[in-house]
């Protein structure tokens, strides 16, 4: 290597696509080296396209954490799919990701058939190897590699950070020559209110029955600084019915304490300073049907 080529400096951005529930949230976690991205088993969990940048000596990847590809069932669905389809002509890279522990279906090869669509590097990433035996990743392989050409493939688990830095490395590597497109101690480019939000909606995610999950929408309306440095937050979560307000809230207010404290633990992390955290629940019917509401939330795809 000359040391020429030893100084170039690779930039630029890669989307996670993939179906619901693939990893995609928790592998742009694990390259990063913390939570940003919320996860939960609930189809939907990301609803917004999230960047996360990771900064390295050589290069500057741009990680874009896509919604999950699925057949929509009302405007939401569809404002999803088009903004994790939105995203593969503005990458460098795409990675496709596929489940290691369910077999390749004709939702996989929906997918496969858009990415291979796309002019960007095409990468397969087989995920969850940690939970999947070794006949299940082969066989992964074998039918995932058949839905379209790739230019590489590489298996990981984001959980045991297995081939997380492989992943990093071989992405990178194909960025194209250039600047850093974000300061160095810039991790993402959502916005705090987006990020308090995300974190509130995981938590309604995690500890509510399933009737709820689909339901629930998060604005956060005010973060006020104080002067010793603490951090009051309010925030407003959305359900369709009155009967998913009092699930969320739960008897005597006990749900909605235990959402908030979940909640208000990863926010002040994420702030480093302490957090006073204000949950309202309000009902607005159908709003996932609702364009302006689903603006108004920042789960439209955008122009």
């Amino acid at each position: 290597m000359t040391a020429e080529s030893s100084n170039t400096f690779h930039s630029g951005f890669v989307a996670l696509v993939g179906r619901p529930n693939v990893g995609k949230s928790t592998l742009l976690n694990a390259c990063l080296g913390h939570r940003i991205a919320i996860t939960s088993p609930v189809a939907q969990t990301t609803r917004k396209r999230l960047r996360a940048v990771v900064t390295t000596d050589t290069s500057q990847l741009i990680i874009v954490d896509t919604p999950g590809l699925h057949k929509p069932k009302d405007a939401l669905g569809k404002e999803l799919n088009r903004a994790a389809l939105g995203e593969l002509a503005d990458v460098d890279v795409v990675a496709l990701l596929i489940d290691a522990t369910k077999p390749v279906g004709r939702g996989d090869e929906w997918v496969a058939g858009h990415v291979a669509a796309s002019p960007a590097y095409k990468l397969l990433v087989v995920t969850k190897a940690d939970i999947a035996t070794s006949e299940q990743v082969a066989s992964q392989l074998e039918a995932a590699q058949a839905l379209a050409h790739f230019d590489d493939v590489l298996v990981v688990s984001a959980a045991e950070n297995f081939n997380v830095d492989t992943f990093v490395s071989l992405v990178s590597s194909r960025l194209p020559e250039g600047p850093k497109w974000f300061p160095d101690d810039m991790e993402t480019d959502a916005t705090d209110e987006e990020l308090v939000a995300e974190f509130v909606r995981e938590k309604v995610l995690l500890n509510c029955r399933q009737e709820i999950p689909h339901s629930v929408g998060v604005l956060c309306t005010d973060i006020n600084w104080a002067k010793d440095g603490h951090a009051s937050i309010e925030a407003t979560v959305l359900v369709e019915r009155e009967g998913q307000k009092r699930i969320v809230i739960g008897h005597g207010g006990q749900m909605i304490k235990t959402i908030g404290m979940q909640a208000r633990k990863d926010i002040e992390r994420l702030f480093g300073a302490p957090v006073f955290l204000a949950l309202e629940v309000r009902v607005r019917p159908a709003w996932r049907r609702d364009q302006n509401e689903i603006r108004r939330l920042g789960y439209d795809a955008g122009e």
